[in-house]
């Protein structure tokens, strides 16, 4: 479950919860949702004014000059902050808030999982990345390993390139490969959305564009958030767009507006090439 059994808020019809944001124009419902989001580093308030809402099966985009708080921003929302910053406020996840201390984080992980800005496969084969964390959850029987194995990587489309070498090691394929295979790693546990911290940033041009692929096939089944600097791709690929700048998401709307008539002239400039 994802909040402890033991505590006084359980509640076994969470995820029947859905709301939805009219502000953002989506009959899709909000899947994730932030209210009153502050992060502090001692003193340093990182993050503040914090307020998001992510509508369910889209790929939404946070972009902002580098220490705008982007990527502090999308670590809190499954708790990777926690022991480096403390993060106040609301985290609200279908309508819980998985930001109380009684909730179970690696549960919550395992509904919002992350992949990081560089790929880190383990130092095991390709089949064993896919596996790890399964078989740690008690899962053993080998053919519904190798079922999740398949589907994993051909969600993360990276199946047709490794399914005759699963046994070889995961630090001998390339940059792109290895960063497909950890978001087929983080999809083998059956996630709910996946967060990504600028993973195209390390890859080449057609390693990219394999990428950027994958993630507009993965918005059917999965809600993606996704920090980015490269501001032609979130207009490629992401349905809505937040402009961060000095730890604050000063606009948030669909991406075709970020991109063309931005609200707040800081976003114009940004957008515009013309900002700093």
């Amino acid at each position: 479950m994802l909040i402890n059994p033991s505590s006084p808020h359980s509640d076994d019809g969470w995820l029947d919860r859905n709301i939805v944001d009219p502000s953002l124009k989506s009959e899709r419902p909000i899947v994730l949702e932030t209210k009153q989001l502050h992060v502090y580093y001692g003193d340093n308030e990182a993050i503040h004014e914090g307020d998001l809402k992510f509508p369910e099966h889209r790929i939404s985009a946070l972009i902002g000059p580098s220490g705008s708080g982007k990527s502090t921003y999308l670590r809190s929302l499954n708790r990777m902050n926690d022991g480096i910053a403390q993060v106040t406020g609301e985290i609200l996840y279908r309508g819980v808030d998985v930001n109380r201390p009684e909730i179970d984080v690696y549960e919550m992980r395992r509904r919002i999982g992350m992949v990081f800005q560089r790929p880190n496969p383990f130092s095991k084969s390709i089949y064993d990345n896919i596996t790890f964390a399964l078989k740690r959850r008690g899962i053993t029987d080998k053919k519904k390993l190798d079922e999740i194995v398949e589907t994993s990587l051909k969600q993360a489309a990276i199946w047709d390139e490794v399914k005759d070498k699963l046994k070889k090691s995961a630090l001998a394929l390339s940059g792109g490969q290895q960063q497909r295979l950890c978001i087929a790693r983080a999809l083998a546990v059956k996630p709910d959305i996946l967060l990504l911290d600028e993973p195209a940033s390390a890859l080449d041009p057609v390693s990219t564009s394999k990428l950027e692929e994958t993630l507009l096939k993965l918005k059917e089944d999965y809600t993606i958030i996704i920090v980015t600097h490269n501001m032609q791709q979130a207009a490629r690929i992401s349905d809505y767009t937040a402009f961060f700048n000095m730890g604050r998401a000063l606009e948030y709307d669909e991406t075709s507006r970020i991109f063309t008539s931005p609200k707040v002239q800081l976003t114009n400039n940004y957008v515009a090439g013309d900002f700093g």
